[in-house]
């Protein structure tokens, strides 16, 4: 199975006078980049989401929000945390002493301050359960919707593969006669500057400028390369970094190609071949 790093899965829950609710997002990164947004009643679990997450995702930016909200209904029963308020309490006579003529705080603003509300009929050890079982169930979600995307993905790759495969096998039968035919011009265009192409120094330097135009070391790196690109989508997992390395790969030696050439046909198919993996570079990108 091949993963995209973009998804999306939320999951959301109601406990005795609580609604809590977990998204996850994640998009594209280089690397794994987690972030935590946790209200104040659930800080204590961030050390532990965070390795959970960790252990969900290779590569990717994840952000992970759990919201908590209090239902005040009839069977509810909401008490206050004295110790908060005494905080609250004590902040906010140190800010007077600091700025003097600042309002003081009223009673709706010490109860909205997380933490100050309890519920009494939740315990703490249930709302970690709760918590916990909701992570695990959006990064379920967060996987299967990361497997469809990366699905598509990966048809995109094999098709731009078989394109590659499609433009290769437009110049690779003609190499050695292109070779010759081209070695055979420079020999005519010689014989007319009244040299001889027989002569053993011509002759060698002849040779050595064939080799330099001989494209067909860069046509069987393409094949080779293409070919390692689809044993890669087929062997699955995290192979986002290795794929990118394999389209720099298929990119130089399509470079290499247009530079060596000596005909129109292959200049043809070294700039299709560029076009083409630059959309598979793209695609790969999204890969974890």
């Amino acid at each position: 199975m091949i993963l995209s790093m973009t998804g999306y899965a939320s999951a959301s829950a109601e406990l005795p006078g609580i609604s809590l609710a977990v998204e996850l997002r994640s998009v594209n990164h280089r690397y794994l980049d987690v972030t935590l947004k946790l209200p104040e009643e659930l800080r204590m679990l961030e050390p532990a989401l965070r390795e959970r997450l960790v252990a969900a995702q290779k590569r990717g930016k994840l952000e992970c929000r759990v919201t908590l909200a209090r239902i005040l209904g009839a069977g509810s029963t909401i008490t206050i945390n004295p110790e908060r308020v005494a905080q609250l309490a004590n902040a906010a006579a140190g800010v007077a002493r600091t700025i003097p003529d600042t309002p003081p705080l009223t009673t709706a603003d010490i109860l909205r301050w997380p933490g100050v509300l309890v519920d009494a009929t939740v315990s703490q050890e249930a709302l970690v359960e709760q918590v916990d079982a909701l992570v695990q169930r959006a990064l379920g979600e967060l996987t299967e919707a990361r497997a469809r995307e990366g699905a598509k993905l990966r048809a995109v790759l094999e098709a731009r593969c078989a394109d590659i495969e499609s433009q290769v096998a437009r110049i690779a039968p003609r190499i050695p006669a292109l070779h010759a035919a081209y070695v055979e011009k420079l020999g005519a265009r010689l014989r007319e500057a009244g040299a001889d192409p027989s002569d053993e120094r011509l002759k060698q330097e002849l040779a050595l400028f064939a080799t330099k135009i001989d494209v067909a070391e860069e046509v069987a790196r393409l094949s080779t390369h293409v070919a390692e690109m689809r044993r890669v989508l087929a062997q699955g997992g995290s192979v986002g970094k290795r794929l990118d390395f394999l389209a720099q790969e298929l990119h130089r030696e399509a470079n290499t190609l247009g530079s060596k050439s000596v005909d129109a046909e292959v200049s043809q198919v070294s700039l299709e071949l560029k076009v083409l993996i630059e959309q598979m570079r793209e695609q790969v990108q999204n890969l974890e």
